[in-house]
């Protein structure tokens, strides 16, 4: 696993996940011109993270008995494919369908994360996993800047056709430059998907790994959620535009995602896992408050990204150790329970704000990151740990 192909792995991850995050910025360009209201354009996004949850579990599993060389250009020149047809769709109804499978295509980045776990030499599979996560975090952060600009100077359209294009481009140097790999076990696709569920309960280590990820990111949208109504109103009353320049600051958590896999190449996982939620929880401290002041808001922003993407690679890595012949159902495992906590997250930040303002958001956030850290210091010394990861 060479410099070079980490950094291919990285950029072609981070393209992918960038395919999930277009149509936000756009939502009332395409409702005018489809002619379809704006609450309605809402529906976009979620189709699209409705077929990416879709393709997880029905693609990722993949990884662990195809030949990958061939399986992920394939599935990254399927997402080509259904990105022009969203670029020409007519109607808001094909850009509806077309946008359920470029969800469903856009997996390329979960089935080179653990590509890279397997190609990695052992003492430095935590850098290389953390380098190609941090890619997967740059493409989500920068795609809403990049189709925002990209479409108010050409139009929504281009912004597909565009992306469709770099598909195309990174499934030629994928198909270039993935090395020959051994055969894979063979098992029926009815078994492979079950195996998905027979893999977590086999390894006492993922289930703990998985709760304690799934905290983290639930606490992470919970956040994000709740900040946009924050920034939104009084005192601050920022536009969408400013809000998004916020959103900037998480590149650092992209930063962190690099260099908190060496953590676990020196053995350090688990004490760096429980860190990071210390972290989390110290970020949602601060954020509380100083709710009327943007430095410490911005400050607070900063501390909560590094800690949780630290937290996702220290865990992710963990799981590829456990089991190296499974690692794309264990990827799988672990994108499904971070989309879950992800989704409670966003639905309690709606329920709490309602109820008691940012503050209350807040305390709700503290409360799951109480659950991860009770999980955490319950198997520090029994179930987390592991011979690969110290």
């Amino acid at each position: 696993m060479t410099r070079a192909l980490t950094l291919l792995f990285a950029v072609a991850g981070g393209a992918a996940v960038a395919n999930l995050y277009w149509a936000q910025p756009l939502l009332e360009d395409i409702a005018g011109d489809l002619g379809v209201p704006s609450g309605a354009a809402g529906l976009l996004v979620t189709v699209t993270q409705v077929g990416y949850a879709v393709g997880i579990l029905l693609v990722v599993p993949l990884g662990d008995v195809l030949d990958r060389r061939r399986l992920i250009p394939v599935v990254v020149l399927a997402s080509a494919v259904a990105l022009v047809l969203a670029a020409i769709a007519p109607a808001f109804v094909l850009l509806l369908a077309a946008l359920v499978l470029v969800g469903l295509t856009t997996v390329a980045g979960q089935l080179l994360t653990p590509l890279a776990g397997d190609l990695a030499d052992p003492a430095e599979r935590g850098r290389v996993v953390g380098t190609v996560a941090s890619g997967l975090l740059i493409g989500i952060l920068l795609s809403r800047t990049v189709s925002g600009l990209v479409a108010e100077a050409f139009g929504w359209r281009v912004v597909y056709l565009g992306a469709a294009a770099l598909a195309v481009a990174m499934a030629a140097l994928l198909h270039r430059s993935l090395p020959a790999l051994p055969p894979r076990a063979r098992l029926r696709y009815g078994a492979l998907l079950a195996s998905v569920f027979q893999t977590v309960r086999r390894h006492r280590a993922v289930l703990p790994t998985l709760l304690m990820s799934a905290g983290g990111f639930s606490v992470f949208t919970l956040f994000w959620t709740a900040l946009t109504l924050l920034l939104s109103a009084p005192p601050f009353s920022y536009s969408t535009a400013a809000i998004g320049l916020v959103g900037l600051v998480g590149l650092a958590g992209a930063l962190a995602a690099q260099r908190a896999g060496r953590l676990h190449d020196r053995g350090l996982s688990v004490p760096a896992v429980g860190a990071a939620l210390v972290l989390v929880l110290a970020s949602l401290a601060l954020a509380g408050v100083g709710q009327r002041s943007i430095v410490v808001l911005l400050v607070a922003v900063l501390l909560l990204d590094v800690a949780v993407q630290a937290g996702n690679v220290l865990n992710q890595t963990r799981l590829f150790a456990v089991d190296p012949e499974a690692r794309s159902r264990l990827n799988t495992a672990f994108v499904a329970g971070n989309f879950v906590g992800g989704a409670i997250g966003s639905a309690l930040a709606a329920v709490l704000w309602q109820a008691g303002g940012w503050t209350e958001v807040m305390l709700g956030g503290a409360v799951i990151v109480g659950f991860a850290l009770t999980v955490w210091a319950v198997g520090r010394r029994g179930a987390l740990v592991l011979p690969e990861a110290g």
